[in-house]
C-alpha cells in the first residue's frame, strides 16, 4: 500500500493511492497535484549512510569503510514532495543523492539481521542533499555539509514493506531538469538492510518511523538554483523538489574544512 500525508483545503489528512487519487479515510478521492503533500512519517530520528555503494566510493575518491559509516541528518533538514531546497549563498558544489528510505516499523534494540527485515514497516525515496565544500575530512561526521535546513527531501509515499517483493533488488535514478543524472540499483549496496538494523540496534534504539537513508550510488552532479530535481526508486513513486537561492541577506559561505591528516606514526 502506498500511503501519503497531505493538505487538501486546508485539512491534514492521511491517505492511500488507489489507481491516480489519494482516498482518505472518509472515502474522498483527492488528485495528487491538488494537495500539498506532507513528510510520509514525522521520525524521530533520520540515520544516514556514507559509501554504502561500491561505485560511489570509487567516484569520490575514498577508501571503502569496513563497517557502516554512520551520521545524523538532522530533523530540521527534511522536507517533503514538492518543497524547495534552499541553495546556500556561496556554496561551489552541492548535488542530490537518490536513496532507498528504510522506515522502522516498530521499536527494534539488539536485532540480529535474521530476524531484522521484521521490524521493516516500509520505504520511501530519500534525497541526500550536500554542499561538497565541507564534505573533505572524513575524520569529521559531515554535518556542515549535510544539515542545512531543506536538505533532507522525503516522499512521496510510505510504501509499505509487503509491496516491495526484494528491497535489494530496486533501480534508482536521479534526474535533474529532466536529464538522467544518476542511475543505479540497490543491488550494489555494501552493507544491506538487515546488516545495518543489526548494527545500529546494537548500541541505540530504533524507534517506530525513524528512517535509515542506505546510500547513494554512482553519479553526483551540481545542482543550481532554478534546477527542478526528480528522483525515481522503482515502486516508490517520483519525489520532486525545486532549488531556489538563499535570500540575499544570508551571509555567504566562510572557510573549507582541511583535508584528511595524514598519521605519522607518532
Amino acid at each position: 500500500m502506498k500511503l501519503a500525508r497531505f493538505i487538501s483545503r486546508g485539512r491534514a489528512l492521511t491517505g492511500r493511492l488507489e489507481g491516480n487519487l489519494l482516498v482518505d479515510h472518509a472515502g474522498e478521492a483527492h488528485r495528487p497535484e491538488d494537495v500539498t503533500f506532507r513528510l510520509p512519517v514525522d521520525p524521530p530520528k533520520v540515520i544516514a549512510l556514507a559509501l554504502n555503494y561500491h561505485d560511489h566510493a570509487g567516484e569520490l575518491g575514498l577508501t571503502q569503510p569496513s563497517e557502516p559509516a554512520l551520521f545524523w541528518k538532522p530533523n530540521t533538514t527534511l522536507l517533503p514532495h514538492g518543497g524547495t531546497v534552499i541553495y546556500p549563498r556561496g556554496a561551489e558544489f552541492m548535488h542530490y543523492e537518490v536513496e532507498l528510505g528504510v522506515i522502522i516499523g516498530r521499536d527494534a534494540r539488539r536485532v540480529k539481521a535474521k530476524d531484522a527485515m521484521e521490524y521493516v514497516g516500509g520505504y520511501t525515496i530519500g534525497n541526500d542533499l550536500v554542499v561538497r565544500d565541507y564534505v573533505t575530512n572524513t575524520f569529521r561526521p559531515p554535518l556542515r555539509g549535510k544539515g542545512w535546513d531543506t536538505f533532507g527531501p522525503l516522499g512521496p509515499y510510505f510504501v509499505t514493506a509487503d509491496e516491495i517483493r526484494d528491497p535489494h533488488d530496486l533501480t534508482l535514478r536521479a534526474y535533474v531538469n529532466d536529464e538522467l543524472r544518476q542511475e543505479g540499483s540497490t543491488r550494489d549496496m555494501i552493507f544491506s538492510i538487515p546488516e545495518l538494523i543489526e548494527h545500529i540496534s546494537r548500541f541505540m534504539t530504533l524507534q517506530q518511523h525513524d528512517v535509515i537513508l542506505t546510500g547513494t550510488p554512482k553519479g553526483i552532479s551540481h545542482v543550481r538554483p532554478g534546477d527542478v530535481m526528480r528522483l525515481e526508486v522503482e515502486g516508490l513513486g517520483t519525489l520532486v523538489n525545486d532549488v531556489q537561492m538563499e535570500t540575499e541577506d544570508a551571509e555567504p559561505i566562510q572557510g573549507r574544512e582541511d583535508k584528511e591528516p595524514v598519521w605519522d606514526g607518532r
